[in-house]
């Protein structure tokens, strides 16, 4: 700084902490919404032990409700409902989240139903690499040491938890999982490639997209009141609440850091199946969740200190 003037240098200070500030609280906010999502999407373990239907059924009747309930939100969020939002449908970015979203909840359902849990949450534990690997391609992001030792801890985890269960599932449900977490891992990377673009409207019409590719396959007359209260909780909560969450947090982060967190939902989803069905998880999920757990509060807790820096 050599040749600059006093004061100079300290209008330049006050410009960078204020900076730094904002910085810093856009990134809290994004943790506490990540988290909040995370908290709505454990549920759907709850929520695949009380549905009682066919895999087709649940991906087509989630999907609607999901889509339905996700209207609400439009009507507040990003200007409103109003023909520039909707408009952006028929964007790039907004046609490349209609099709990955549409994949993704298509997978998901049917690798829950063609797999085990167990095989599903490890493959989707490699989310955040597998974001990263996009952010590094798609908007050439520097991924941090962190979030990479971070994401090799907690992938071990997720292997602790998984270990005594590998081979349990199908291969087309692994196969499935793949897909979901890959397709997951663009809808974090979409955002942030074009933030002007609303994200709502084209995650409404991939839900309505959903209904219509899968509902031909599935059963209506099959639905009983205690199903369609299920489909119906399903879609409010862990599709749309949770997905409006997740989107707001994963503009004011690094994708794989978003995804890194998002993987507190391995360690909570058995957790409450075993607090409202008393379903004793095996001892290594306590072992493998405490080291999930650690890492993800580790690595929140280094950014934090980081964003609070002058």
């Amino acid at each position: 700084m050599g040749g600059v003037r006093l004061p100079s240098l300290r209008i330049c200070v006050t410009i960078d902490n204020s900076t730094t500030r904002l910085a810093g609280s856009e990134h809290e906010k994004g943790v506490l919404l990540i988290v909040a999502a995370t908290l709505a999407w454990s549920a759907s373990g709850v929520y695949s032990r009380l549905l009682t239907t066919d895999v087709w059924t649940a991906i087509a009747w989630r999907s609607l409700f999901g889509g339905l309930f996700l209207l609400i939100p439009c009507l507040f969020l990003e200007g409103g409902i109003s023909r520039r939002q909707w408009r952006s449908v028929l964007h790039p970015s907004g046609l490349a989240m209609i099709a990955c979203q549409t994949f993704s909840q298509g997978c998901f359902i049917g690798a829950l139903y063609m797999t085990t849990v167990a095989n599903v949450t490890m493959i989707y534990a490699t989310t955040p690499f597998i974001a990263a690997l996009f952010g590094w391609l798609i908007l050439k992001e520097r991924v941090a040491r962190r979030t990479l030792i971070a994401g090799a801890v907690s992938l071990f985890g997720v292997g602790v938890i998984v270990a005594s269960s590998i081979g349990g599932g199908t291969g087309w449900g692994d196969l499935l999982a793949l897909g979901m977490t890959a397709s997951f891992a663009l809808v974090i990377i979409i955002p942030r490639i074009d933030p002007g673009v609303p994200s709502l409207p084209p995650t409404v019409v991939s839900a309505f997209l959903t209904l219509a590719i899968f509902a031909p396959f599935g059963s209506v007359g099959s639905l009983d009141l205690h199903n369609w209260i299920v489909l119906a909780a399903f879609g409010a909560t862990n599709f749309s609440l949770a997905l409006v969450l997740f989107l707001a947090g994963a503009k004011r982060m690094p994708p794989a850091e978003a995804a890194l967190i998002g993987t507190m939902e391995i360690v909570l989803t058995p957790f409450w199946v075993w607090l409202l069905f008393s379903e004793q998880p095996p001892i290594a999920t306590y072992f493998g969740g405490a080291i999930i757990i650690g890492a993800v509060f580790w690595h929140t807790a280094v950014d934090f200190n980081r964003a609070r820096r002058p």
